[in-house]
Parts: C-alpha cells; structure tokens; sequence
C-alpha cells in the first residue's frame, strides 16, 4: 500500500520558502502479525501533488500526479515529466525532462487503456495519453501527448479492454470505445465516420445521433476531435495510435445553477385546471465551459396534434395492416421485420355501432363498402397470420377478413352442453391477441380460444381443456408471444441446453416456422393467484399465488422450500381472525394483464397488472440460477405427488422469476364504474419510442430505454378512452387517441426532446457557462448570463486590473518578454437573449449584450417600474453588474435598464439601452417592488424610483449584509439572503417613504437560495445553505421567545442532501377532496408550492399540508423507518436531521414529511400496507388517495 502525505505544511504564498514537501510511503500490511513495515520510500515530490495511480503489472510502481509535474516511483527506478514552466527541480541544478506541450493536471482523472498507456482527463476536458517507455521492469522516460477533446469529467474508468466510461457532473456522460494500432499511420477517417461505422448495434448509435448530446457534438466537431499523430508525434515506430468512438451517452441536466418557469412553444391557450399546467416548461441553467447548455424539462407530454375530428360516444379504436396476395410467397421473417408498412384500415367502435376507415393518404370512411360487423360495438382488432388477415372480435363472434372481404364469421357464447342452460348470456369481454391465436374471457369468468391455421387462414374456436373443469373465475388474461429467433422464456425452463439443440436441428428441416417463438397465455382468477400456460397443450409452466398483493419477488410455487409452508398457514389464519378490523380486500382484484418484451439486445420480458383501485404492478423478468434448489424441490414435491412429479418439472419454466419494479410516480386511475375497458395499449414505434401507454382519466406514457421504463404522464386533454398507433403517408410513426370529450386527435411524438430521462429533457448547447435565466413573458423571450472562456495576452489582463481613476503603470519590469506574450484565459461575460423555436428547432438568439473588460455580469431580472412622470407601468430587462478587478481596486457596479422593442424581425434594435449608472460595490440582486427598483449595491440596498429617464433613490437600508445572495419580494415584504449573515425581514412604507427591518435570524447561515411559502394567510420564509439544508422561518411579534419580534422564529428544518441553488414558487392546483369541502376563495386556494432546483441536477418540491394529512403521514413516515429496507441499511430519520458543520444550533420543530420515504408504502405488499394503515388507524385507499392529491396538486409542468 502507497500512501501519498505531506511532511511539512505548505501553501501557494510560501512556495518560494517551502515547496517539495510531499511523500510518498510503500508499506507491506501484515495482518496476521498485525506489523506494517516500511518496504520503500521517496521524498522531495512537489507540494501539490494530490493523486496516486498504481502502475498495473508487468511494469509495476505507482505514478504520482501533481498539478504541474508528474513523477514515476517504483523501488528500483524513478523519473519525471515536468508538464509546464511551474514546474521546478528540487535543488534547481538537474535538468528535468519536458513534455512538448504546457498542460496543467490540477483535477485531472485517469485511468489505464494499456498495461503501459494510461488517458488522463484534464480540468479543460482535454483527453491526454500518458505512454510509459520501459525496459524490462525499469520505467526510464514517460511520454505525454494530446489526444481528443471530451466532456469535463469528474471520473473516468475502464470498463472490459475496449471500453472507457467518461463520468461528467458538468455535461453528459458518455461511453467510448477505444482501438490501438501501432505504427504512426495517421488515421484518416473523420470520426462521423466511424460513429456510423460501429458494427452491430445500430440502435444506440442511432438513439446517440437524435439526442441532444452536447458531448457527442463536442466529439463530432472536427477541430476538437482530430485524431492525433500528425503533430504531437515524430515519426516514432513504437508509437501507439488510439482511434475512439462514442458507443453511449447518458444525459445530465446539473448543475442547475438557475432556472425560470414559461410557456411552452404548442400552450394551448383555452385550457384549465390540470390540462393548463402542460402549457408550462422549465428552462435550466445547466453545465460549465463548453458543456454549458440551456435543459428545457417538461414533466408531461404533450404530443403535436396534425389533425382532430368530434367523435362522441367512442370506446375503443384500432388500426390493422393489410398484406395483399402477392405478399404471400414472402418468408416470415422479413414480413415481421417489416416496420414501415402503413397501416391499412382504421376500426372505431362507438356504443352501438361500429365505424371503419380507410387509412390512405385521406382518412375516408367505408364502412358501408366492408364485411366488418358494424351493427354493434367492436371488442378489439389486429392482424392474424403474418397480417394477411383482420381478425374482429364483437360481443358475441368473430370475423376474418382478407383486407375488406370477410372469408370467415364466427358465433361466440353458444352455451357448452354440460354448463347448463345458465351461460346462453355469456358474451366477450376483453380479448387479447398473438398471432396465429385469438384469447377470449368472457363475462362469465371462463376463457375460449381462437387457434388459427396458417396454411388455411381458417379459425377453429376451443376451450382449454384445464379450463373446462374448473371452476375458478379468471379476472385478467392475456397472451404473450416470446419472439424468435431466440425466445427468452426458452431459457428459464430446465432442459435449456437440450431444447437449443433441437430447435436447430428443427430449423435445417424446414426453417420458416419455428423462430417465430413459443406463445403463452398469463391467466390470474380471482383469488388473485396467478398462471402461466403455454399454448395450445395448456400446461401450466409457472404459478404464483397472491400475485395481486405485489411481492416483491415472484418465484414458482412448485419451486418453493418446504421450510416456508408453515408460515404461510399461520399468516392466512391470523387475516381471517383480524378481517373485522381491517378494511376488506375482498373486492380487489386484478382487472388487466399485459406481457410484453421490447426489441434489444438483452432484453427481458416485462409484466404488468392492474388492480380494481388502479393501483399498477410492474415485474420485470429475470433468469435465476440457484444450485441448490432442485433438490429442495424434488423433496417438497415428492411428498404430494411422487408418482407424475418428473413430468411435471420438466416443463416447468423454473429458473424463471419476477422482480417487481418501481415506478416513477403515475397519478392513481380514479376508479370507475362499469365494465373496465383496456388500457393498456403496446407500441413497438411511436416516433422512434418503444413501450406502452396507459389511458384512463390519468394517462401516462411508459417508455423503454435500456430495460428501464420512464413514466411521463399526459395531462393536455385529460381522460383518454381509446388510443392506437398509426403509421400512414402523412403521419408518420405517430399516434390517434380519443378523449373522453369525444374528439379524436391524430398526433406525434415531439422528437426534439430525449424521453430517457425522470422528466424528458431537450438541451440547447450554448458553449458558455450560463448563469441566471429569467423569462419576459410578454415577448416570449429568455434573457441569460453567459461566460464564455478567452484566452488573452497577460499584457491585456494585466492593463484591465489597474484603477482608472488613479492612473498607475503597469510594473512590468520583473516580468520577462516572453512572459509578457503568454495567454491568459478570462471568463467574458454578455446577456444573451434567446427566443424559443416554433418547430422545436435550435433556439435563436435574438440579441446580445456584452459587457465591458473585467465585468461580470451577477444578476438580470425582467422588473416593472412605475414611470412617476406619464404614471404608466413599463417592463424593462435590469442587470446588475461587478468589475473584477483584484483587491487592490475599490469594488463598483453598473445597473444597466433596458427596453426590449416591438420589432421581431430587425434583431438590431430589439434591445435598446434607456439607463445605465455606476454604484459603489457589486450589484448582486435586483426586484422591483411596488413599482420602485430595489437595488443591493454592495452592503446596502436601495430603493429607486423610475422617472423615465433615470433612477433616484428614495430609501436604503444599512444593515451589515456583507453580500446580497438573493431577494424576493411579495406585497411590499422583503426577504433579504445574505452570503453568511443568514435572512433578513423587512418591509416597506409608501407613506413614510421607509424601508425597515421587521426581524432576522440572529444565527450565521451562509445562504444559497431564499424565497417565500405561502399557505392561505399564513407567510413563511424559506432558506436554503451550504450544508445542503432548508429551514423553514415565521414572523411572529406576540410570541415572547421572539424577543418582542426582532428574532425569527423556526417552523420546519430538513436537510436535503444537495445544494438548494433556486426557490420558484407556484400556486398549488385544487384537488378533488379539496374541490368538494372548502368554499371558493379559502384557504386552500391560496396555496402555494416551491419547486427547487440543486446543484446535482436534481429538481424538488416543498408544499404545505393541512394538519390532518400531516399528523397521517407523520406516523406513517415513523412505520416505514421500521419498516422498509433502506439503501445501504442508512436511517432516514438521522439523515433528515439539520446539519450544522459544529456550529450551535437549536433543532426547530419537526414539521415536515419526507415523501421519498412515503413512496416506498406502494411498493410493500398488499398485506404489509393494510397492516401498517391499520397500526397507525387510518386506511390504506386514504394514504394513497393524499399521496395522490399531492402529486396532482404539484404537477406543475
């Protein structure tokens, strides 16, 4: 083991005193003599080395990083490269050897490509090789030479021996393929090329191109990615050449330093309530340098509409294909393949009759011309037979048609002879299809089955034969095809290696047929319990009993220990004997399977089921190896049935398990009454996404991407009955849905924004980092702070550092020529002002406003000031600026006001400044409050009246801020954050002209973010602070311990986890239990949330609660501290508590509910939440009908 320390104590200012102060220690760790014995040791290694990386075997030894040198150590050898001219021998006499290039490795991340070629990361997102020249196992030179450009990372790592994974918290992530070849050849191919060239998989790469990727740009742009070996290197044999490409990027939208709330491009103007919140979007400050970018989130979907038509009265749509005869001769395969046929017929069932449509390049009605049954309401459609048939399926029959001509019709619900008289009424009820079988349940709780013949395109109808005896009621069914040409489900079953064999001895014989895959059918009654069959011989191949109660785990009952069967009698006895108390499950059940697995080269099958109360389980399939579980099996089982017990297992899938998933937060089905219609709808191809959609009156997307699904709810048109794919000449890959309004909409995806992400995200690189954004909502605009990095002559820099006034010269005698001449890199500061794209394009920029030589921009707000002289209100766009310029010039600042004109198309004059004026001290915050402009200028904030031509100050206050973090305003209240003397409360007086101080906290807190809850009429005060906390304070005069109102008293504190950077607040949307008892105009109309963004990239929401649900959630959040497993065994209830770094601080009142821990409730079993509802006296459709108000309440976006 290497330790890296440091003997004696140094710093930057007495470099030229003490500097070589480092260390390093080899010991060997003994730990049965408990003895470390110092092997090796080296000395005099520069003071700001701060990384070790261990040189892998066969070379061996370890490199020490420093910001300007790095040094080799092993016990036999050493050497060192000096990276710059900072870097500096030990006694100054040895000459050490160069790298051909300055570079300084302060914060750089490396990693080994090679056993002697290590890729170091530098601060600028520079990708730099690092060759170790050896002989035998003695290193005598390192080599050092420039490679490509990449994002700024904050960690790097090799993954297997082609890959490395560039780990970035300021940009995206991305996985990159390296391939070394020796000899100098420059490699010609640009990397376009090669992105394109990966062989294999297609799709990430194809997925990589159409995300915003603002790293796979920066790899792409030729002059940051060229490939190396033409400069750096002389034409040196042993050279090695890397040549990378980008396999995978993973999005980030942190750090959100700022962000602001606007209008969407598509809002839709007539919308209320829920619907209105999806006309908003969030734009977000994001990233640094040249990963900076504008992230624009949306919570919900909001699809781009092409056409819609008033439909009233629908229930269910659909849309099939049509292969016509000269198709038939085509093999299988490429007819499954086939993605981009257009879709032939579109079939509209309403209450009593049926509407069918033609899907040309005009949706025409022809549902005269047809054989579809169009007397009565459809029960579902699709395509049977490689589509060259239709297959409807009405109440009581079924139709097969070849295009619009019915070759087939069926009677369904002929009473059986031994069932008796009673089932005559017995009709369809829902219907699930996979070609070439047609499952039906009926309303009698039995199944039928439509097989298909291929040869024929004839259809013969059966009941399963398990099924005709018994007498369980079948509550859900579907089908599920596993897909060739390797089924997955093949895997699970025992015999897997022999069943590989045949199927390939099968395909010599005749090879179309057999990779279409096997076919099952998901069957769950009830009792809840669960089976899978496969089909047509119906023998079951998996069961699960209580599949509705949502265990974690799903395992095969044959498969189970025989140790467990004890406990589970107990726990069934002990539900019988508590079910008075308990609320019932007796009417829970499921109503909706769905079995599905997506394109992907590993993926695996998903499962869903839908409870009655709309609760959504989700499993996600897995192939478990256990070695020592057959034999537990053949003992549990040999005692039952020792006599067919080998046949059984056999066939059974029994490595095959379920572990269940959960999801991102969907909004709860309100249960509905009547027959549940289907709701869940698979698309394979909607705008390039693949996963399913959920209608209902809370309809949500859930998307597919890397065997994750993303949920994103739709709110824009409230309940959606019916939904399909469709693909035509005019719309592509897109989509149809009909509301409960009755209008059917034809839409497509947005393409612009990447759904593999919580909320899907569109990045907008602006190669700057952007520092504060504000929105101008009468133009539609969006003013922001960008620095963008320049690198400039030290003669420049030094000049712009001197105070004008004064007048000194530049003292460059002791600085060299050569060094006069050298680059210096200062961060540029200018306002851009961006407009959104119509179509969802690139943003513009619509103007720019720069600042001057060592100004940075702090602050820019859109404020609206009264013109005391004309007495009308104008909206201006204020900044707020600094000169930095060293601690030698006094601080001052400019506030800059400008008006941003009416023209749109002559960019020149959109922006035109009305007022600029110097300040003593930085202008770090700015509001407009009651028409006046409310200024912090260094350690005082004054307030301006607007005249129209300038600005005169009318009030200030003195208090001892030291710098102004943040102001808010609400009526004329000020809430002041100070950098670390905590809050400040004041207020404002029009008839006295006063600004004076209500109360502060009298505590230091250094704060990152400030603004005001308000709950009805209560007014709290909200900070956030460097130790990733929030508290939460109220003003309250009459209580004593406020000491007669000059104190601020603490309502709630928490800690967060992350730097709170943002406070937005926003008013909360009425939720059913509200609508129906409070009175317009109360309390709980008046009620606000704050959204907040951190610097992790992470985007939270703190609302107010009314007491009851709090005193409920309260003693549920005490429950699940028991009662969960939480991630790495950490207690919640101790994270949560205030952090305060060893200083003294008193713990305020615990007033608020973490709902990250109150999530977890939906995922416990069934009988785990009704127990834990029933301890804490409530019940469980209680809890999960406040959680779901709240997270109505909060969709925001």
């Amino acid at each position: 083991m290497v330790i890296l320390h440091e003997q004696e104590l140094t710093w930057a200012g007495r470099v030229s005193w003490k500097h070589h102060t480092c260390m390093i220690s080899a010991r060997s760790i003994n730990t049965t003599m408990k003895q470390h014995p110092l092997i090796w040791s080296a000395v005099n290694l520069p003071h700001d080395a701060y990384k070790l990386l261990a040189v892998p075997s066969p070379i061996g030894g370890v490199l020490v990083i420093g910001a300007n040198s790095i040094h080799y150590h092993s016990q036999s050898s050493s050497c060192v490269l000096a990276l710059n001219n900072y870097a500096v021998p030990v006694d100054g006499s040895q000459e050490m050897q160069r790298s051909s290039f300055s570079v300084e490795l302060d914060a750089a991340n490396a990693t080994w490509l090679l056993s002697d070629v290590a890729l170091l990361s530098t601060k600028t997102g520079e990708l730099l090789l690092l060759t170790l020249v050896y002989d035998g196992r003695v290193v005598y030179r390192l080599d050092l030479s420039k490679s490509k450009a990449s994002v700024l990372t904050s960690g790097i790592t090799t993954v297997g021996n082609s890959l490395f994974f560039l780990g970035s918290r300021l940009g995206d992530s991305l996985l990159v393929q390296f391939t070394c070849g020796l000899g100098s050849s420059v490699l010609s191919s640009s990397l376009k090329e090669e992105v394109g060239d990966i062989e294999g998989d297609a799709a990430p790469v194809k997925r990589l191109r159409r995300s915003s990727s603002d790293a796979l740009q920066d790899m792409v742009s030729g002059e940051e990615l060229s490939l190396y070996g033409s400069a750096a290197n002389k034409a040196d044999s042993t050279q090695k050449n890397f040549s990378f490409s980008v396999r995978d990027s993973l999005i980030n939208v942190g750090p959100l330093k700022d962000f602001s709330y606007g209008l969407r491009m598509n809002a839709d103007a007539n919308a209320t309530g829920i619907a209105k919140q999806s006309n908003y979007e969030l734009v977000c400050c994001s990233g640094h340098g040249k990963n900076g970018s504008l992230c624009v989130l949306r919570q919900s979907i909001r699809p781009e509409m092409i056409t819609e038509v008033e439909l009233p009265g629908c229930k269910g749509i659909w849309t099939v294909y049509h292969k016509n005869a000269r198709c038939l001769n085509a093999d299988f395969s490429k007819m499954a393949a086939d993605d981009n046929e257009y879709h032939a017929y579109l079939i509209i069932s309403l209450e009593a009759r049926t509407m069918v449509l033609e899907t040309a390049d005009l949706l025409t009605e022809v549902t005269e011309s047809v054989d579809y049954f169009v007397q009565g309401r459809t029960i579902a459609a699709g395509n049977l037979f490689g589509r060259r048939r239709v297959v409807q399926v009405f109440e009581r029959g079924a139709r097969i048609l070849d295009g619009s001509f019915m070759t087939h019709d069926l009677n369904i619900g002929v009473p059986n002879s031994e069932s008796g008289s009673g089932s005559e009424s017995s009709t369809v009820l829902s219907v699930s299809i996979a070609d070439p079988y047609v499952l039906l349940r009926m309303t009698d709780g039995s199944i039928r089955l439509l097989v298909g013949d291929p040869s024929t395109c004839m259809v013969s109808i059966s009941t399963p034969t398990s099924f005709e005896s018994s007498k369980k009621s079948v509550s859900a069914c579907t089908l599920y095809h596993d897909k060739g040409p390797e089924p997955w489900l093949r895997k699970t079953s025992t015999d897997a290696w022999l069943s590989t064999g045949i199927s390939e001895a099968i395909d010599g014989a005749d090879g179309a047929p057999h990779d279409q895959g096997d076919i099952y059918c998901v069957v769950c009654y009830e009792s809840g319990a669960l089976e899978i069959f496969d089909v047509p011989n119906f023998n079951c191949v998996f069961s699960a009993e209580k599949f509705m109660s949502g265990k974690t785990l799903l395992v095969d009952t044959f498969m189970r220990e025989p140790g467990k069967d004890v406990e589970v009698t107990n726990k069934s006895s002990e539900e019988v004997s508590g079910q008075g108390r308990k609320e019932s499950t007796h009417n829970m059940k499921v109503v909706e399977l769905a079995m599905h697995r997506w394109a992907g080269q590993h993926s695996r099958p998903f499962l869903f089921g839908i409870l009655t109360d709309g609760t959504i389980l989700c499993y996600h399939a897995f192939l478990y190896e256990g070695a020592e579980s057959n034999s537990k099996v053949e003992d549990s089982a040999s005692v039952q049935n020792s006599g067919g017990l080998s046949s059984i297992s056999s066939s059974r899938l029994r490595n095959l398990r379920f572990v269940r998933v959960p999801l991102d937060t969907y909004a709860r089905e309100e249960t509905s009454s009547g027959s549940p219609c289907q709701r869940i709808t698979i698309f394979k191809n909607i705008g390039g996404q693949q996963g399913l959609f959920l209608s209902g009156s809370r309809p949500a997307w859930f998307m597919v991407f890397r065997e994750r699904l993303r949920v994103h709810p739709q709110l824009c048109d409230g309940s959606i009955v019916a939904f399909t794919v469709l693909h035509n000449v005019n719309c592509n890959h897109g989509l149809i849905y009909v509301t409960s309004q009755g209008i059917l909409k034809i839409c497509q995806l947005p393409s612009v924004s990447s759904y593999d992400n919580y909320w899907p995200v569109q990045k907008i690189p602006l190669k700057g980092t952007p520092h504060q954004v504000t929105y101008f909502a009468e133009k539609n605009l969006y003013p922001l702070i960008v620095s963008v990095p320049v690198h400039k002559p030290l003669n420049q820099v030094l000049s712009s550092l001197v105070d004008q006034e004064v007048g000194h010269q530049v003292e460059n005698h002791n600085l060299g020529s050569d060094e006069l001449h050298r680059t210096y890199t200062v961060e540029e500061f200018e306002v851009r002002i961006l407009e959104p794209e119509k179509s969802g394009g690139p943003w513009q920029t619509k103007a720019t406003i720069p600042m001057q030589n060592s100004e940075n921009a702090l602050t820019v707000r859109v404020v609206t000031l009264l013109n005391t002289i004309t007495k009308e209100n104008e909206t201006l766009l204020a900044i707020g600026t600094a000169y930095v310029q060293g601690e030698d010039v006094a601080g001052r600042g400019r506030v800059l006001l400008f008006s941003v004109g009416k023209s749109a198309d002559n960019s020149q004059n959109l922006v035109s400044e009305v007022y600029s004026k110097e300040l003593k001290g930085a202008i770090s915050a700015l509001a407009s409050l009651q028409g006046h402009l409310l200024i912090a200028s260094g350690p005082k904030i004054i307030l301006h009246k607007w005249t129209g031509t300038e600005l005169n100050g009318v009030a200030f206050f003195d208090a001892p801020p030291l710098y102004v973090v943040s102001l808010n305003i609400v009526k004329n209240f000020i809430l002041l954050g100070d950098i670390h003397k905590s809050i400040y409360f004041l207020s404002w007086k029009e008839q006295g002209s006063q600004l004076s101080l209500l109360a502060k906290d009298f505590g230091s807190l250094d704060c990152f973010a400030t603004e005001f809850l308000i709950d009805g009429s209560t007014l709290s005060l909200m900070v956030s602070d460097d130790q990733k906390n929030i508290q939460i304070f109220y003003y309250a005069p009459k209580m004593s311990e406020s000491w007669k109102g000059q104190k601020l008293l603490s309502r709630a504190e928490f800690h967060v986890g992350a730097h709170v950077t943002k406070f937005l607040r926003l008013q909360m949307l009425p939720t059913s239990s509200d609508r129906s008892g409070a009175a317009p105009g109360s309390d709980k109309t008046n009620r606000f949330a704050l959204l907040f963004g951190t610097l992790d990239g992470s985007i939270g929401c703190i609302a107010p609660l009314d007491e009851l649900t709090f005193r409920r959630w309260q003693s549920l959040q005490r429950k699940l501290v028991d009662a969960v497993p939480h991630v790495a065994g950490l207690n919640p209830r101790s994270f949560r508590q205030f952090r305060s770094n060893g200083k003294a601080h008193r713990p305020g009142p615990d007033s608020i509910v973490d709902c990250e821990l109150l999530c977890h409730y939906e995922m416990l079993p069934l009988e785990e939440q009704l127990e834990i509802a029933h301890q804490i006296g409530t019940t469980r459709s209680q809890i999960l009908s406040n959680l779901t108000d709240l997270s109505l309440g909060t969709s925001f976006l």
